[in-house]
């Protein structure tokens, strides 16, 4: 039986950015997926002054093919009237990066720090011994001293464990596809309809993003790329024509509870410790930050064999990034499911930009 460090299933950016800091801290490392890499997942691909920042603590950035990344300096919120309200970020601004691309620039930093990719291998569960947590995967049996679940939104590692939290009333659902044309502005654009929200990122040279984010309720019929895209006229008549870069791909319920992050010699990282919704734009940033804090627990963790008390560190900080994060997140949802209140929102924003600068330097 093979035994090392830490075990970490799932190899998304929570994963890696996990798997890379631990292995920087000279700790072995094996990661473990169902697919092979580099993964694409449903995200809006816009990372965020702080995510990029972290980005290049790890080592990754370098590794990232600019072709397929874009810099955004703002935001800009599109009502239905066609009034927009443009809000400046913080220097150095953001980045839009086609999620395969990320992908593989942080398993290519993996490779380089010596973590162990275990690929197209499946764990099928796991279980604690006196030595640590037994890994069960599809072809072998593994045990390290602390296992990490960083297996998405609905991650089958936290439902094992008991830490699920009580299922959301709210159900938001989002869906992405590409298109192959050269980024119209340096920003991200937030279009507003009512029940749906409509995301465009730069993600390349010659590429866009567009995700949509939607409340079950408020869309009936068909859902597709190409229905939700005509609740915005203005920006299908933008599009139309334009060729395809990618597939559709969806992702939801979105609205995650946790009872708590950790257990004793497990701990959760990324969208698999809680998720309210991609409204934000702070996914990758909540998942790397995520990283750097359950990172910087896992020696001490280790010394005293996987005690939860030696997680306490990043539960607390964990604890403090969410409820920034859930409030900012609600509020958001809360007033995008609202007209009219958008649109007093909005419009302020529109009248006010330094009002909109100020709002996203806390924010992010």
């Amino acid at each position: 039986m093979k035994t090392f460090d830490v075990a970490i299933i799932g190899s998304g950016p929570a994963g890696l950015a996990t798997a890379i800091g631990a292995a920087q801290r000279g700790l072995s490392v094996h990661v473990f997926d169902r697919q092979r890499g580099p993964i694409d997942k449903a995200c809006g691909e816009g990372l965020m002054p702080s995510g990029l920042s972290a980005l290049e603590r790890m080592g990754a950035l370098q590794h990232l093919d600019r072709r397929d990344s874009a810099p955004f300096d703002s935001i800009v919120y599109v009502q239905e009237s066609g009034t927009r309200a443009v809000g400046k970020l913080p220097a150095p601004g953001g980045l839009g990066v086609r999620r395969l691309a990320l992908s593989a620039a942080l398993l290519a930093r993996a490779r380089e720090v010596g973590v162990v990719l275990h690929e197209q291998t499946g764990v099928r569960g796991h279980s604690r011994t006196s030595q640590g947590v037994e890994v069960v995967t599809d072809s072998e049996t593994f045990t390290a001293g602390v296992l990490v679940g960083a297996d998405g939104l609905h991650s089958p590692s936290r439902e094992r464990e008991g830490l699920a939290g009580p299922v959301a009333r709210s159900r938001r659902f989002g869906l992405r596809r590409h298109l192959a044309l050269a980024p119209w502005s340096r920003a991200v654009e937030v279009h507003f309809c009512k029940g749906v929200e409509a995301y465009v990122t730069p993600s390349g040279v010659q590429r866009v993003g567009v995700a949509f984010l939607w409340e079950e309720r408020a869309v009936s019929g068909e859902v597709s790329f190409e229905a939700l895209l005509a609740h915005f006229p203005a920006l299908e008549e933008g599009l139309r024509g334009v060729a395809f870069d990618s597939t559709a791909r969806g992702a939801g319920p979105l609205l995650q509870h946790v009872k708590r992050r950790v257990a004793e010699r497990f701990a959760l990282v990324g969208d698999a410790a809680g998720y309210v919704d991609a409204i934000t734009g702070e996914g990758l940033t909540q998942a790397f930050e995520g990283a750097e804090a359950l990172v910087a627990v896992l020696p001490e963790v280790l010394a005293r064999k996987g005690a939860v008390e030696a997680f306490a560190g990043y539960e607390a900080a964990a604890e403090r990034a969410w409820r920034r994060y859930a409030r900012l997140a609600s509020v958001l949802v809360w007033t995008a499911g609202r007209p009219v209140v958008r649109k007093g929102v909005v419009g302020l924003l529109a009248r006010s930009p330094g009002l909109f600068e100020r709002v996203l330097r806390f924010a992010l």
